[in-house]
Parts: C-alpha cells; structure tokens; sequence
C-alpha cells in the first residue's frame, strides 16, 4: 500500500534575465579556471573547508533520494602512505602490463605515470564511495539487501558538486581513479557494499605547480539543439 508524500511549497528565487545570465557568468569564469593538479603543497588547509564541501557533495540528486554515497576524508600521514603505496602498486601494473598502447598515447600529453607522490604530499585525501546496496537487519536478525537505484549516476553527480565547491573555496583537487581501487576499502576498513569511486586529493598547489596545455571542447562539439 502506498501512501501519498509529504509536500511542502517550493522555496525558488525568481531571476531577473540580467541577474540570471550574471550569475550564470560568474560561475562559467570560475570553474574554467579549476585543473587538475599534481604538483601539491604540504601546507595545511582548514579542515572546516573540505567538510563544508562534503557537506555541498550531500546535497546532490540521486535515485530515489537515497543518497549511494559516503566521503572518507584522509588526513592520517600514516594512512595516506599506505594508500599511495597501494595504488602505485595497481598503476605500475596498469602502465607496464595492463594499459593497450592506444590508451598510453593518449596519457602521453599529460604527463601521467605510476608515481602519486601527492597521495602523501596533499594534505587530504577524499575517498568517494558508491553504496551500492543497503543493508538492513530483519525480524529475525538476519541481514538482507536494500536495492539503490541509479548509483553510479548519483554518485557521479555528487563528485561533481564536490568538485566545484572545492574550487570555489580556493583549493586544488585532482581526480584519480586507481583501478582496481578495492585497496582503498580495505586499509580504510568500509562495509562491503561500499564501493570506491574516485580518490580527491585536495590542498593548495606547490609554487612551482604546471599543467599540461589543453583544450576543452566548444559549445558546438558538446550541444545538439533539436
């Protein structure tokens, strides 16, 4: 039996059409800015910051509104060594063994390898989990799946809120994705229905920090107008 949802009225700031594309702008000009870094300071970031963006990460759309996703934020020295360890491991077999030559001349431009000294150097690590199930205990004590809808799509979302709002609050992130990445669940001891998703470091950029030269796509290679 179902029953009818609980409603309350939409809290929705009508725009002038000058406001909306000013803001609008001023958003654009910013995130163009963000790239990604590898080059990071030890220097210390207010942890208040990150967990602020967490909390921005939280507020994203998901199937069902159920919300597939958990943040583990790094800071342990000790833990963050053991990660990079663990995932220079996989990339040394994914550059050597793993990766076709198609996919390693692609990376080429960017300067990419094996080596994630930033794993220990960025002063946080934020581990992005998909809950892929939940899990839930019946009459009987006995524990039983709970099926989540759209998980990857939700947690893709909430990545990209997190990723702006790190931006916007002035610190560097880049996006890695280790693969495999079960490591990350086992040093950080996660329920088995937590699934890593993707590895943030976060901080302030070294002085003598550079990106590759690149270029994004324009409105015309990106939008079908129908």
């Amino acid at each position: 039996m179902t029953t009818s949802p609980k409603m309350l009225p939409l809290d929705f700031e009508r725009l002038s059409p000058e406001e909306q594309e000013r803001r609008l702008a001023e958003f654009a000009e910013r995130l163009a800015t963000r790239r990604t870094v590898r080059a990071f300071s030890a220097e210390s970031v207010p942890r208040r910051l990150v967990k602020e963006a967490i909390r921005v990460a939280g507020t994203a759309p998901s199937g069902a509104n159920l919300q597939p996703w958990h943040f583990a934020l790094v800071e342990d020295p000790e833990v963050k060594r053991r990660i990079r360890e663990a995932a220079e491991a996989e990339e040394r077999e994914n550059y050597e063994r793993r990766f076709p030559p198609e996919w390693l001349d692609r990376l080429a431009p960017l300067g990419t390898d094996s080596n994630k000294p930033y794993l220990e150097i960025a002063p946080y690590l934020i581990v992005v989990f998909k809950i892929e199930y939940g899990l839930e205990a019946d009459v009987d004590g006995n524990e039983r799946k709970i099926k989540h809808y759209y998980v990857t799509e939700s947690v893709g979302l909430a990545s990209g809120f997190l990723l702006a709002a790190l931006h916007l609050a002035g610190l560097a992130t880049l996006t890695h994705t280790p693969s495999p990445m079960g490591f990350l669940s086992r040093i950080l001891g996660m329920p088995r229905n937590y699934k890593p998703f993707l590895l943030i470091p976060v901080g302030y950029p070294a002085d003598d920090a550079e990106v590759p030269v690149i270029t994004k796509k324009s409105l015309g290679g990106i939008l079908t107008v129908v």
